[in-house]
């Protein structure tokens, strides 16, 4: 096991491989943390890595077909190592639990990172404009869990990158970056783990008398009303503009038009049930328990 001050510091050396781990607006502003990887150091030639002009990513999206359902995705750039950037999403203890990520918050990264490298970012399953099949149509097996978006991670990687790539994960993300390096780690050359989530949710790390509790709530949540109005409750401009002046240091980068990024696709079909789905999901691997697999 890995002790929590091991996750959260600067950089891990496991293997051959690189993980890194900083925070959000270390990433926006400071571009040093890039340092993970000789090929990754070609970006500090910028002093920051959001555009000055343009608030907004312009590239136009593509889709992909991963196993009958639709996943949206962006490239840019035309030469230089791979990159795909994972998105954060879902809930978790930290002041972005409740916001809708999407491939769309990394617009103003994609251009700049596109200068020296192949730029992928994609909405996994059951985010963004990417399907969203109902939960519900899978029984007691969940679907929504890091093991399935590992696996659509490797394929991506595999049918579209067609090319071992670093991995840039946000949030909780991360998990989903580190559980597909241990799946396949030859589709990962390295991994830099931003603001990754500790998961303090997860059943293990709450006391056992506190368990049967959270289990009610869960099920209160995906099976009563409940949790639609609670998702309506935090699925407003207003809710989503105020968690995220919680996450920025700098809030004038909360704009409308980020807002609207991140909110937008959170209002589509089926994201409610993806987003109780995953706000029930308190099991599964911890960060501390993936990171000594990672080879």
């Amino acid at each position: 096991m890995v002790a929590r001050d091991q996750i959260v510091s600067p950089w891990h050396q496991t293997g051959r491989r690189f993980v890194g781990q900083t925070n959000h607006e270390d990433f926006l502003g400071q571009n040093d943390h890039l340092k993970c990887t000789k090929s990754l150091r070609k970006t500090k030639k910028q002093g920051n890595l959001a555009p000055t002009e343009n608030d907004g990513y312009s590239g136009q999206p593509s889709m992909w077909s991963w196993r009958g359902y639709s996943i949206r995705y962006q490239c840019a750039g035309d030469s230089g190592p791979s990159l795909v950037l994972v998105h954060g999403f879902g809930a978790n203890s930290s002041c972005a639990s409740l916001v809708f990520f999407n491939s769309g918050h990394w617009r103003k990264n994609i251009p700049i990172l596109a200068e020296s490298h192949r730029v992928y970012s994609l909405d996994l399953i059951g985010y963004g404009y990417s399907d969203k099949p109902n939960p519900r149509d899978f029984g007691v097996t969940s679907f929504y869990t890091f093991e399935t978006w590992a696996t659509q991670l490797n394929d991506f990687c595999a049918d579209v990158v067609k090319d071992e790539a670093f991995f840039i994960c946000n949030s909780i993300g991360g998990l989903v970056g580190l559980q597909a390096a241990v799946l396949e780690p030859q589709k990962c050359k390295g991994i830099l783990l931003l603001n990754i989530s500790l998961r303090m949710l997860h059943i293990k790390k709450q006391p056992w008398f506190g368990r049967p509790l959270i289990r009610s709530f869960q099920s209160l949540l995906r099976n009563t009303a409940l949790g639609k109005f609670f998702f309506n409750s935090v699925a407003t401009p207003d809710s989503v503009r105020s968690i995220l002046c919680q996450c920025y240091h700098d809030t004038s980068q909360v704009t409308d038009e980020l807002v609207q990024t991140i909110l937008l696709p959170g209002l589509e079909p089926g994201a409610a049930d993806v987003f109780l789905e995953f706000i029930c999901y308190s099991e599964g691997p911890l960060p501390e328990e993936l990171l000594p697999q990672v080879k």
